[in-house]
C-alpha cells in the first residue's frame, strides 16, 4: 500500500522524456508556466539545463514580464532566500576580531608606557627622599617599593612581548584571509578580486556556448564630487550609489567596487541592447535619488561605460573597454553612458 502511495506521489526520474512529460504537463501556477518557459528558452539556445544557467535566464526573462508577475516571483523569491552569505559574514567577523585584537595590543602598550613612567616617577621621588631626610627607613620602604614595581614591570614585558608574537600570528593569518576576501566592507558589494575572477569565469563560458554578455562601469559624476568638495560627503553619496546598483540588479548580475569609487556590473547572458537599458534605468534611478548635504539638496549623477565581454581579449582589455566608455560619457554633458565595443566599435546614447 505504501508503496503504491509512492508511485502515485513521486514521479520517476526516469519518466522524464515520457510522454507525460515535465514540459507537456498542464502547469498549476504562473510560476511553474514560467519555470517551463525559462527552460523551453535554454534549450532553444542550445545551452545545458545547469542550475546556474537557469537561474542567469530565470532572472533575464523575468524582466520581460508584467510588473505584477515580477513582484509576485520576486516575493516567493525572498521567502525561499533563507541563507545568509556564509563567506560574507566569516569575513566581517574576522575583519572584526583582527581590530580587537589591536586594540588589545594597543591598550597593553598603553599599560607598559604607564608603568615605565610610575618606575621614573619613583626614581626621582627616591632621589628626593635622599637629599631632604636621613630617614633611613622611608629610604628603605622605597627601596622595596621599587623592586616589586621591577619585578612587575619585567613581567609586563614579558606579557606585552607574548601579546605581540600573538598579534603578528594573527595579523598574518587575518592577512591570508583578507588576500582571499570577496567583499568590501566600504560599500557592500563584492571586491575587485572577486569581479576580475568572475570576468575571467565569464570569458571561459562564452567560449564554450557562445552567448553574449556585458560589462559595466559606474562612477560618480567627476564635476559633482569636485563641487562637494566634502571628502566624507563624496563617499556617502558613493555608498548611496552602490546601494542603487544593488537595488537595480538582478540576482545573476555581480555588482562590484573596482576601486577609488568606481563600480562594475557583470551583466551575464545579457547583449549590448539589454545593457543600455540597464543602464537606462540605473540612470533614471539615480536622477530621481536626491542627497541632503546640510540645507543643500544634491541631484545624484553617474557616467556609465558599456562593453561586451569578448571571449578573445583579457580580463584587463575588457575592463580597459569599459573605462574607455566612463571616459567618453564625461566628454558630453548630454550623455549619460558611452558603449565602447570590442570591435573598436564606439556609440553614445543621450538619456
Amino acid at each position: 500500500m505504501a508503496g503504491a502511495l509512492r508511485s502515485r506521489n513521486r514521479r520517476d526520474i526516469n519518466d522524464v522524456n515520457s510522454s507525460d512529460s515535465v514540459l507537456k504537463d498542464e502547469p498549476t501556477s504562473d510560476i511553474e508556466v514560467y519555470a517551463k518557459e525559462v527552460l523551453r528558452a535554454l534549450i532553444n539556445d542550445n545551452l545545458p539545463p545547469t542550475p546556474n544557467n537557469f537561474s542567469l535566464y530565470f532572472d533575464r526573462l523575468l524582466e520581460e514580464k508584467s510588473e505584477h508577475m515580477r513582484k509576485q516571483v520576486v516575493s516567493m523569491l525572498e521567502l525561499d532566500d533563507g541563507n545568509d552569505d556564509k563567506t560574507i559574514v566569516l569575513e566581517q567577523s574576522l575583519k572584526q576580531g583582527f581590530s580587537s585584537v589591536k586594540n588589545i595590543l594597543g591598550i597593553t602598550a598603553s599599560l607598559y608606557k604607564n608603568m615605565a613612567l610610575m618606575t621614573k616617577i619613583l626614581d626621582k621621588k627616591k632621589e628626593e627622599l635622599k637629599e631632604s631626610s636621613d630617614n633611613q627607613s622611608v629610604v628603605n620602604i622605597v627601596s622595596v617599593l621599587e623592586g616589586d614595581i621591577s619585578k612587575l614591570n619585567e613581567i609586563l614585558k614579558k606579557q606585552s612581548s607574548q601579546m605581540k608574537e600573538l598579534y603578528d600570528e594573527t595579523a598574518a593569518v587575518v592577512k591570508n584571509v583578507e588576500n582571499e576576501t570577496i567583499f568590501d566592507n566600504q560599500y557592500g558589494v563584492y571586491n575587485k578580486r572577486y569581479l576580475l575572477s568572475k570576468i575571467a569565469q565569464e570569458v571561459s563560458l562564452i567560449q564554450k556556448f557562445k552567448h553574449k554578455s556585458s560589462l559595466i562601469m559606474i562612477e560618480l559624476d567627476r564635476e559633482l564630487k569636485a563641487s562637494v568638495k566634502n571628502e566624507k560627503a563624496v563617499i556617502l553619496m558613493t555608498r548611496t550609489i552602490a546601494r542603487l546598483l544593488l537595488k537595480t540588479s538582478r540576482r545573476s548580475d555581480i555588482v562590484a567596487h573596482y576601486g577609488n569609487g568606481v563600480f562594475s556590473m557583470l551583466l551575464k547572458h545579457t547583449d549590448i541592447d539589454s545593457a543600455k537599458r540597464a543602464s537606462e534605468r540605473l540612470c533614471e534611478l539615480v536622477s530621481n535619488s536626491n542627497f541632503f548635504l546640510g540645507d543643500r539638496e544634491i541631484q545624484l549623477k553617474i557616467s556609465i561605460g558599456i562593453t561586451d565581454i569578448d571571449a578573445e581579449l583579457s580580463v584587463e582589455e575588457i575592463v580597459v573597454y569599459a573605462m574607455s566608455g566612463v571616459e567618453k560619457a564625461y566628454t558630453n554633458l548630454n550623455v549619460d553612458f558611452a558603449v565602447v565595443l570590442s570591435s573598436g566599435e564606439t556609440s553614445k546614447t543621450q538619456i
